[in-house]
């Protein structure tokens, strides 16, 4: 028998940092990503507007990648140039694209095709089609039609990478309806599907006969969550909420023109996210003591939005004849001139969460995000954003590791896409790669 052929130690190197031993499976991954996470929210680190790109139709993000001409065309935002990776062919009005979500390869399921193991993204068309499309090169994979009596607008997750919620625009019944006064029951529909291959779990009709003066409704995590003008928020489910649940009505107290949104946390953690215009509550779900077929929600760390009183809310005014009235009155919690929050996401990697932030000063609106601990709420680091912010269009941020993506809308339907790339003192990041690979460096097995 000859001698046995020696491994590539590089080759070797890389499938470890990738956990394909067992004895130390993901623990280099962990041990970068935890740098990385230091590096991010230590002071002296900066992020940079690296470069700026304008368009006509809307502009979205996924997973680094940048999306232009309603998703025909994209773009790689992990160099510091865009580089181009595909260009789907142009299209009529009724074919494009309205949403899209990534879905990527599930761990450990055999799949029925080869190119199903790679990332796809699931997108929905003008006219009803659900379509799921190759990530890499733009081919359409497999597609369905979802129905002709509504009209589907919005993708979203119900369980992440498996079951998909189709939300339809709500409806506002015909003119001669509204003229004579008649209001439409249904107010929208959602259409659950499993992915891959697409299959119908059910369609699900949310009508003001049942559920009262609704606004919007959405699904995650088998609950159904519905809300309400006032600011009443409902959570269904079935079994577990309206069966066996208390507080499953949250209230934000809050008096504004916008209306609070609330979703289940994107960490599994069971946590719910609760959004007002100046707070943030995290609420966790737990089992009521000494009974465990009950449960209940309760808080489990709030952020509070930086804001002073107004000095002249009811400062006394003198008028002429030398009469002194008092003015008293409140301003409204989403005031544009009080600091605001606008977009919560969570950075699953860094474990993260992103809070955007703005204040109206004059006719300027100025933003910041901010980066709070996810288990206890502490605020991390706050990077303001050079552009201004203008509250009457609408806004996207993105926080991806070591990249920051703003999106807006501006006047006569421009879209700006602005990149922004962490700068770190060299001398710094040396030391704190130092500090952790010193730190871990008894859990490093060869």
């Amino acid at each position: 028998m000859g001698p046995s052929q020696k491994r590539n130690v590089c080759r070797r190197l890389s499938r470890r940092a990738l956990g394909f031993f067992s004895r130390d499976a993901g623990v280099v991954q962990r041990t970068n990503l935890g740098i990385l996470r230091a590096l991010v929210c230590q002071e002296s680190t900066k992020f940079k507007n690296v470069w700026t790109t304008h368009s006509k139709s809307p502009i979205a993000y996924e997973r680094g990648r940048i999306y232009f001409d309603n998703y025909r065309c994209c773009v790689s935002s992990v160099a510091s140039e865009p580089r181009k990776l595909y260009e789907m062919p142009k299209c009529s009005k009724s074919e494009k694209i309205e949403d899209a979500l990534l879905w990527e390869c599930p761990v450990g399921e055999m799949l029925p095709n080869t190119s199903d193991y790679k990332s796809s993204l699931i997108a929905l068309t003008a006219h009803n089609w659900l379509l799921r499309i190759s990530a890499t090169t733009g081919k359409v994979l497999e597609k369905i039609y979802l129905a002709s009596y509504c009209k589907f607008r919005y993708l979203s997750w119900d369980t992440p990478q498996e079951v998909i919620a189709v939300k339809s625009a709500q409806s506002k019944g015909s003119a001669l309806a509204q003229q004579a006064g008649i209001q439409q029951p249904v107010l929208l529909y959602l259409a659950v599907f499993h992915v891959l291959p697409f299959s119908l779990i059910g369609i699900l009709e949310i009508n003001k006969k049942i559920f009262g003066s609704v606004t919007d409704a959405t699904l995650s995590h088998g609950i159904l969550i519905v809300m309400y003008s006032s600011g009443l928020v409902r959570l269904y489910s079935f079994q577990a909420i309206t069966e066996q649940a208390k507080n499953g009505v949250q209230e934000m107290e809050c008096c504004s023109l916008e209306s609070d949104w609330i979703y289940f946390h994107p960490d599994a953690s069971g946590r719910i996210i609760h959004v007002g215009p100046n707070q943030v509550k995290v609420l966790k779900l737990s089992e009521v003591e000494n009974n465990s077929a009950q449960h209940q929600i309760s808080e489990d760390f709030v952020i509070l939005a930086n804001r002073e009183k107004n000095k002249n809310e009811n400062l006394p005014t003198v008028t002429a004849s030398g009469r002194v009235v008092k003015k008293s009155f409140n301003l409204l919690d989403d005031d544009p001139e009080q600091e605001t929050f606008k977009i919560v996401d969570y950075e699953d990697e860094l474990d993260l969460l992103s809070v955007v932030a703005v204040t109206q000063i004059d006719a300027e609106g100025k933003a910041h995000l901010d980066f709070h601990c996810n288990e206890y709420g502490t605020l991390l680091k706050s990077i303001p954003l050079v552009e201004s912010w203008d509250v009457t269009y609408s806004h996207e941020v993105y926080f991806d590791r070591d990249l920051v993506l703003h999106i807006e809308q501006k006047p006569s339907r421009v879209f700006s896409c602005y990149v922004y790339q962490m700068v770190c003192d060299p001398g710094e990041e040396e030391e704190t790669t130092n500090r952790s690979c010193k730190k871990d460096c008894n859990n490093f097995k060869f």
